[in-house]
């Protein structure tokens, strides 16, 4: 199964997301950015792939934020 990862990053200080290499956005906020990759990835999901949302960090890390099948839907907050 292919896997789908949304990336949550502040690209030229904006919140956009990353998908197959390629800025979506921008977003008013990190946590609006965050919501609507979480919709993308419930989607992709339902489609069958391994969705993931991932956010970097200042510290230019990756942390999980929400997995599909295995986070609640939709994410409490």
């Amino acid at each position: 199964m292919a896997r789908a990862q949304y990336i949550v990053v502040l690209h030229e200080n904006e919140w956009k997301i990353n998908f197959n290499e390629q800025h979506h956005g921008p977003y008013p906020t990190q946590r609006d950015a965050i919501r609507a990759a979480v919709e993308a990835a419930q989607k992709a999901g339902e489609g069958g792939f391994d969705a993931q949302v991932l956010v970097q960090g200042t510290d230019n890390k990756f942390r999980t934020e929400w997995t599909y099948g295995h986070d609640p839907y939709p994410p409490s907050g």
